[in-house]
This record gives C-alpha cells, structure tokens and sequence, in this order.
C-alpha cells in the first residue's frame, strides 16, 4: 500500500507538467472542436478539466474501487456534455486519451525504474492505469452519445411542433400546410396539436394542403385519414389541397375514402372556395 501512495504522491506531483506538456503537443488542427479554441478563458478551462482528470485518475491507486469509480463517473459525465466537448468529434477525444494515457505509462516506467521496483508491481500499476483509461473512455462515449441523442430527440419534438401551425385566416377559418417528410411520431404530433389548435381558436374549416408532402407510408396515410375524423368529430369541415399521386396510391391501397371531403388541386383553389 505504502508503495502506491508513493506513486499517486509521484503522478500527482506531475500533474501540472502532464497538463502542460499535452496542451503544448495538443492537435489544435480541427477548427470546430474546443481544442483549436483561441479564447483564453476556454483554454484555461481546458487545462483546468486535464488537470482535474489527473486528480481523478491518481485516486485509482489510494482509494476503494467503488468510491474511485463513483467520483470518476460523474466527473466524466460533466465532461461528457459540457458544449466544447459536445462539439469536438469523439475521435479527436478518444486520440487524446490514448496520448495521455502514454504519458501515464511512461511516468510509471520512470518511477519504478527509479526505485527498483519488481516486474510484477511495475504491470500492475500499468494495468490499472489502462483499466482506469479503458473505462474512462468507455464512459465519456457513452455519456456523450447519450446526451446527444437526447438533445437531438429534443429538437425533433421542438421542430415537429412547429412544422405542423394551424394559421388562423377569417370568419374561423384556418390554414395547415405540411411540408417534408412526415414519419409516424410527427404525424401523431400532428395529430395531437391540430386538434388541440382547432379547439383553441374555434377554428369551423380547416384547409390542409399536402402539396409539400411527397412520401407518406401507410401507418402515416392512416394517421391523416384519423386526424380528418378527429376533425370531423369536433365540428370542423375540411378542404384538401395539393394530393400527390404517391399519396393517393396509398390512401386508396388503404381503402381511405375521401368521397366526403372536398378535395381541390391546389391550395389557391382551396383558398378561392372561402367566401362561398
């Protein structure tokens, strides 16, 4: 025990200079990640992160695994999803693992060579080193992949909920025009917030151009004829514009019937038929 105390007192008396010789030899070449950053004040947190993980990973050989791992993780986690990092491709981070990890290496080379330590212990310590970084990067990948689906999932629901406005016209009249792809969770959006709209504001005609839709499937098809009967049921009349082909196919593959609603070629025609 007392030779590993020994070693974490030795690493984290290099910690400044392991910080200071990987920024020096850092690859600041890709310009959108936050290690080419100028900013003085992201640099000197830069430095501060790489030196504060030194703190963590010299703990690896004084604390109890599970305490070790415990602090490590959240540690990692805050790094993970902090926005330079988010922003740095994760090859560029898991290459500067790798070097720092090295460093590590070659200190415990140094340290025992110094003291005459046993092979043994001298592949221990190594192993432990490449353990802790194994998990490290294991763990920041993981935490950054999670985030960043969870952010992208965030978005989606943000622009699925703004891809679908009701636009109020006159005298209870409104316009829905959908555009771009629609996929089964943007047509239940879609939905969802149209016959909620539709209450909001009294709306008694609603005309939904598709004219911008290209491609639904048939779980999409069936999703629109539901939102047609949802309207139905709440007391708004409808006016369809700008039916592609491909959406035609595959409303009557379905056997959707639209014989009831009037149907026009373009949401100018839609729009003429108002004032009657």
């Amino acid at each position: 025990m007392q030779r590993n105390k020994d070693l974490y007192h030795y690493l984290m008396d290099k910690a400044e200079k392991l910080t200071k010789e990987w920024y020096e030899s850092l690859d600041k070449s890709d310009p959108t990640g936050v290690y080419a950053s100028r900013d003085p004040e992201v640099i000197r947190n830069l430095k501060k992160q790489n030196f504060e993980f030194h703190q963590h990973v010299c703990k690896v050989f004084i604390e109890e695994k599970q305490v070790f791992l415990k602090d490590f993780d959240q540690w990692l986690y805050k790094i993970a999803t902090d926005d330079g990092h988010l922003r740095t491709p994760t090859h560029f981070i898991m290459r500067e693992f790798i070097r720092v990890r090295n460093q590590y290496l070659e200190f415990i080379e140094i340290f025992s060579k110094n003291r005459n330590e046993p092979q043994h212990k001298i592949d221990l310590w190594k192993s432990t080193i490449i353990e802790v970084f194994d998990t490290a990067l294991l763990r920041f990948t993981e935490e950054k992949s999670k985030y960043t689906e969870k952010q992208l999932e965030e978005q989606q629901h943000v622009i699925n909920d703004n891809s679908s406005p009701v636009i109020d016209l006159t005298n209870g009249k409104a316009l829905l025009p959908l555009v771009g792809e629609i996929d089964e969770a943007r047509a239940a959006t879609i939905l969802e917030n149209t016959l909620q709209d539709c209450m909001k504001k009294a709306v008694s005609h609603l005309f939904i151009d598709l004219s911008g839709v290209f491609m639904v499937d048939t779980m999409v098809a069936h999703q629109i004829f539901q939102l047609l009967q949802g309207l139905k049921l709440i007391g708004v009349n409808v006016t369809l514009s700008g039916i592609r082909p491909e959406i035609a196919q595959t409303a009557v593959q379905l056997g959707i019937d639209f014989k009831n609603i009037p149907i026009t070629s373009t949401l100018a025609q839609a729009l003429a038929t108002m004032n009657e």
